[in-house]
């Protein structure tokens, strides 16, 4: 038996892993090949989903695709990879419980993603979130609703400002769609709050470059600039985050103020895991692949070694730049030619070099609000939201997982959302232990 070992259940390594099953059915089913797929996590979040599940759109279940249902065929390993060695065709993994084991492979594809990219900011990694798992998007969506509470419950004006002021850093499609559907949520939510009103509030979106969302054209990242400074946001080009000690944002432009909430999306970076393998790597971290998405060295390819995604630096042939960017519309399709040229390797084959042409992107900046540039076409407004949500609907894996979230969808079109916050959720345990232990938060017993 051949066993084709994938390292990592996020969009490359999920989409891989069901395209073989389907391609390699047959010699799957005789014990011939096996798919095995290890991951910590055992789902792969979808994550353009993330700022609809913050924002109550969909419910953060329909957001996630449990790797055992949906990858039947494959042998799923619940731990992380410390170690690939590539020389000897083996990686140790660390299994969520038990001691570190080590597996044999005959191929290999190695595609853990990507991780937040951050700076040595004072109090970043204290006083920030970020915005990569639904665990994050879910987390935020709570904190967020707290801070209505808070500032609707205190008289003291500086604690209600501190609370109601929010603050994104970075102005790609994270933080524009999660400030965005963030602050139509806390719009549509202070109805329900007499003592407070849309003035209290200040988004404020700090970016270090002269644009938001390169990605849909100057044209259209213009416009949502413009559509955003209108619906009241602060809006920072040009300017870095200096410093956020205890909440205390203190900014490249001389600006200073307080935040409960500061929001990092300012990049990504490849995941620290591929540091500890044998395989060779460009000068950025990323995984040296040809347009084969085959890993190569300064020799040739690295045989039975395959990298893709956010982790892999993979020449653009369409021209459009000179590696693929870090995206999901890139991850999906490398997952696909991945998934054939490997295939048609094991079948004695050879593999096909991945070419995709830019097609465009599409972003939601609130309910019934998005810009779209596809295919040369401009939208904005009603119709670029419905085609934002039209194109992820397609990508979601799992016929059942469509239908719950155009369920949730529709739903919503009748309904006013639930902004109810559990953020009893982050301390579960909490409650038991003061009950137990006969000690409550005033000190009495």
């Amino acid at each position: 038996m051949r066993r084709i070992l994938i390292v990592g259940a996020g969009h490359v390594g999920f989409y891989v892993a069901d395209r073989l099953s389907a391609k390699l059915r047959k010699d799957i089913r005789r014990g011939r090949i096996e798919v095995m797929v290890v991951d910590p996590q055992q789902h792969m979040t979808y994550q353009p989903f993330l700022p609809e599940a913050a924002a109550g759109h969909i419910s953060p279940r329909h957001g996630v695709v449990p790797l055992r249902r949906a990858l039947r065929l494959c042998r799923i390993v619940a731990g992380a990879v410390t170690k690939v060695d590539h020389a000897n065709r083996t990686v140790t993994v660390a299994p969520i419980t038990g001691p570190t084991r080590q597996i044999t492979y005959d191929q290999i594809i190695v595609a853990p993603g990507s991780v937040s990219r951050t700076l040595p900011i004072p109090g970043l990694a204290e006083s920030a979130v970020g915005f990569k798992t639904m665990g994050e998007a879910i987390y935020l969506r709570n904190h967020v609703l707290q801070r209505l509470d808070i500032a609707a419950a205190t008289t003291d004006p500086n604690v209600r400002r501190r609370a109601l002021t929010f603050v994104v850093v970075g102005g790609g499609f994270a933080g524009v769609e999660a400030m965005a559907e963030l602050e139509d949520m806390t719009r549509s939510t202070l109805t329900d709050y007499e003592e407070l009103s849309a003035d209290d509030m200040r988004w404020t979106l700090v970016e270090a470059s002269q644009r938001i969302l390169p990605e849909v054209g100057a044209e259209m990242g213009a416009y949502t600039v413009d559509r955003l400074i209108k619906r009241g946001f602060d809006i920072r080009l040009n300017t870095l985050l200096k410093s956020c000690v205890e909440g205390h944002v203190v900014l490249s432009d001389g600006e200073e103020f307080d935040a409960d909430t500061i929001v990092w999306t300012a990049g990504v970076k490849p995941h620290p895991m591929i540091g500890f393998t044998d395989l060779p790597r460009g000068p950025k971290g990323h995984i040296r692949c040809r347009p084969t998405l085959q890993v190569e060295d300064d020799h040739g390819v690295v045989d039975g070694a395959w990298s893709a995604g956010d982790c892999a630096q993979v020449p653009d042939l369409s021209g459009f730049a000179e590696y693929c960017s870090p995206s999901a519309q890139h991850a999906v399709r490398q997952a696909a030619t991945l998934a054939d040229n490997i295939a048609a390797v094991v079948r004695g084959g050879q593999p096909k070099e991945y070419k995709h042409k830019y097609v465009g992107s599409v972003a939601s900046l609130g309910l019934h609000k998005g810009v779209a540039h596809v295919y040369g076409f401009k939208g904005k407004g009603l119709i670029a939201w419905f085609m934002h949500r039209s194109y992820h609907l397609m990508r979601v894996p799992g016929f059942g997982r469509k239908v719950r979230v155009v369920a949730d969808w529709t739903l919503a079109l009748f309904t006013k959302r639930e902004t109810v916050q559990l953020g009893e959720l982050h301390d579960p345990r909490r409650p038991w232990e003061e009950v137990a232990s006969g000690k409550f938060p005033d000190g009495s017993s």
